[in-house]
């Protein structure tokens, strides 16, 4: 019989000591049609600063991988924004089980009160569109351009 391990990953913030790990994370070929590179990202998080918290995905003390959580207080939300896996890492499920760590850091509610996720999704990334749709998110029917919203509620 076999025993599903667990795979145990850890965000950690962006900070000085780290962020060039993020600069050095690889998509896979073809993959920066569906998600900026964390390079991309962090100029976000520094002009988003006081709403939003970058991290690194880490694996047994290496990062494997990146998100952005930002709060919207316009509408208000808080949304998933560049979530990636390091190339030599996809397909083991670090992708899954990190999503679960930021829902979990989301509905400490860091920057405000809402219980609404949102976040987009390439229309030509089925594996993303699954991981996302197999954690409870649905699509809203809004679209832009070849990317479509998918919300979840956080209780």
């Amino acid at each position: 019989m076999r025993f599903e391990e667990k795979l145990i990953v850890e965000l950690k913030a962006i900070t000085e000591d780290n962020y060039i790990d993020a600069f050095n994370l690889k998509l896979a070929p073809g993959q920066e049609q569906f998600v900026s590179h964390p390079i991309r990202s962090l100029a976000q998080a520094y002009v988003y600063r006081n709403q939003c918290q970058p991290f690194g995905i880490y694996a047994e003390g290496k990062m494997i991988g990146y998100v952005m959580v930002i709060y919207d207080y316009d509408i208000p939300e808080y949304d998933i924004w560049h979530m990636m896996i390091e190339e030599s890492m996809q397909g083991r499920g670090y992708g899954r089980a990190a999503l679960d760590q930021v829902i979990a850091y989301i509905r400490t509610k860091p920057f405000g009160d809402s219980n609404r996720i949102a976040l987009t999704c390439n229309k030509n990334n089925p594996t993303a569109k699954r991981l996302y749709e197999s954690k409870g998110f649905s699509a809203t029917g809004a679209e832009d351009d070849d990317k479509i919203e998918l919300v979840i509620t956080a209780e």
